[in-house]
């Protein structure tokens, strides 16, 4: 991120949370951890390939923990990095706002 140029602050932050489905992944691990089947089956519209990417790019951006469990058959969980639980209070927000306008609608 060093050297990157933003023309406003929230670009820093799209970049690393930005797209269809980071917010949505990191909206379920703000609440547990959880593991790979467990997100998939969260979110059923994504597919495996894509939640690897997103979830390899959100580990590498520092916003996620993977922990693997030494045993057969192996076991992985994700939760929220230190850096991703200062997004908490982001995440929170944007879920009330999105309660809100899904009971405006009904």
């Amino acid at each position: 991120m060093k050297g990157n140029h933003y023309n406003i602050p929230v670009e820093a932050t799209l970049e690393v949370i930005g797209g269809k489905w980071k917010v949505l992944i990191l909206c379920h691990l703000k609440n547990k951890k959880m593991r790979f089947s467990e997100l998939q089956k969260s979110i059923p519209q994504i597919t495996k390939k894509m939640l690897t990417q997103q979830l390899r790019e959100l580990e590498n951006d520092g916003i996620i923990n993977r922990y693997v469990y030494q045993q057969v058959p192996p076991k992985v969980e994700y939760s929220l990095s230190d850096i991703g639980e200062t997004l908490r209070e982001v995440l929170d927000i944007m879920c009330a706002w999105g309660e809100k306008r899904i009971n405006n609608q009904a």
